[in-house]
């Protein structure tokens, strides 16, 4: 998707730099908002859609990777033409917003930190049963994401997160040839068709708004600035980015499902949900494959869970530490602060990476509490709506130079990921079992 706004050049003076050329040489952020996005439950639930519905939701899961690509694309776009960050823009519609994301941030940080070493933490123990607990490797790989993030800026940090990205490039698309798939079932499956089955509306439109990425396409625009693109000449950079990023996440969603709808709908063969649905397809596929085949799945799987985990680790610090620069001066830093990697270094960048893992840890020996993993569903169905209507208002608004701000493209795509955002999260609201809640 190329210029979403759907806006020819202004005539009006403008002193814009000029913009780079596109060129695949400074691809970067989109290969870790791509690594970061997609995350193990993610590949579960294409693997479980192409068990159940074999090629059908095709087109639903590159409709997602669209979406996505709206929804980055317009944060970048924020972030290089108001040289203002998000959060900065988000605290410009109301304290509502910031009320919102401190509760957010809290408890979605909580919670997601025990389960993103928990997923790291599963294909480890399968690979070497014998070393220690499933929560001790959880532990281990916390802290290693911990060590990690906190000594390391962003230019190591991406170029680790596109060595995991090869690894998990090479692992699906191997898995999606070695399964052999039925070309011409797939074409079929590119043709918008519902399955004939109960609540296929809703399985649809959740495979569509689960293909990669949540908190991760708010950071998108602070990786960019971290990048040091921090002005509108580095648009069409972006751009061309953004279109790397979500084209990858498309080649793990459909090879994924051609997975599933080869090796598990053939033979009629139900995941389980989670984390351990991977590990069961792992076992499937050292019955079907060899020891060998199995194992390669396995380093694939941790390298999906890690990149998730130091994503989140690094992109959502990033974000806290703008909303405690933001909250302390009442305005903040712009690009030069971002491209000098202040935020990396700050106290509260790195108060919330202790946060993410420190706190968890207790999770993962104890438990999740009920009523907080409840809140948090809540919360993390809530976001996705909130980032998709916050933008819109954010780009239609005179807070957006005129040359940058929406285009009829841009606001129907934004507004169709916003609609599909608010039925999902109404149904996962209602789905919640608030009577024992209370």
């Amino acid at each position: 998707m190329a210029d979403t706004t759907g806006n020819t050049q202004s005539t009006e003076a403008t002193h814009d730099p000029a913009l780079r050329k596109a060129s695949w040489k400074h691809i970067g952020p989109g290969i870790v908002v791509a690594a970061t996005g997609v995350g193990a439950g993610d590949l579960v639930a294409t693997l479980i859609a192409g068990s159940n519905f074999g090629y059908t939701l095709l087109w639903a899961a590159i409709v997602g990777c669209l979406v996505k690509i709206s929804l980055a694309e317009a944060a970048g776009r924020w972030h290089l033409s108001t040289g203002r960050t998000l959060f900065d823009g988000w605290a410009s519609l109301g304290r509502w917003t910031t009320y919102f994301f401190v509760v957010y941030a809290v408890i979605w940080g909580f919670v997601y930190g025990a389960a993103a070493m928990s997923s790291s933490a599963l294909p480890l123990q399968a690979l070497f049963p014998d070393v220690m607990d499933l929560k001790w490797w959880g532990v281990a790989c916390g802290l290693v994401g911990l060590v990690f993030v906190w000594f390391n800026k962003y230019a190591v940090f991406e170029k680790a997160m596109t060595v995991l990205v090869g690894v998990m490039f090479v692992v699906t698309v191997y898995l999606a040839i070695r399964v052999t798939p039925n070309l011409p079932d797939a074409f079929a499956g590119l043709l918008p068709v519902l399955p004939d089955e109960k609540d296929s509306v809703l399985n649809t439109l959740g495979l569509i708004g689960g293909v990669g990425g949540t908190i991760t396409l708010a950071a998108y625009g602070y990786w960019v600035n971290a990048k040091g693109w921090t002005d509108t000449g580095w648009m069409k950079v972006m751009r061309l980015d953004n279109r790397v990023a979500y084209a990858t996440t498309g080649i793990f969603v459909v090879a994924m499902l051609f997975v599933g709808a080869e090796l598990l709908h053939s033979a009629n063969v139900a995941l389980a949900s989670g984390d351990k649905g991977l590990v069961q397809l792992g076992d499937i596929l050292e019955e079907e494959y060899g020891t060998a085949t199995a194992k390669f799945f396995l380093i694939g799987f941790f390298a999906t869970s890690f990149t998730s985990l130091i994503g989140v680790w690094h992109g959502v610090s990033l974000m806290f530490a703008d909303f405690v620069a933001r909250y302390r001066t009442q305005g903040g830093a712009k690009g030069e602060e971002v491209a000098s990697g202040a935020r990396e270094r700050s106290w509260p960048f790195r108060a919330y990476l202790l946060w993410l893992t420190f706190p968890p840890i207790v999770l993962l020996f104890q438990g999740q509490p009920f009523r907080l993993v409840i809140i948090y569903g809540v919360l993390g169905a809530a976001f996705m709506p909130f980032l998709a209507l916050t933008l819109i208002w954010l780009l239609n608004s005179a807070r957006t130079p005129a040359e940058w701000r929406n285009g009829p493209l841009s606001n129907g795509m934004l507004a169709v990921a916003g609609l599909l955002f608010l039925v999902l999260c109404v149904k996962q609201v209602w789905d919640q079992p608030w009577a024992e809640f209370f």
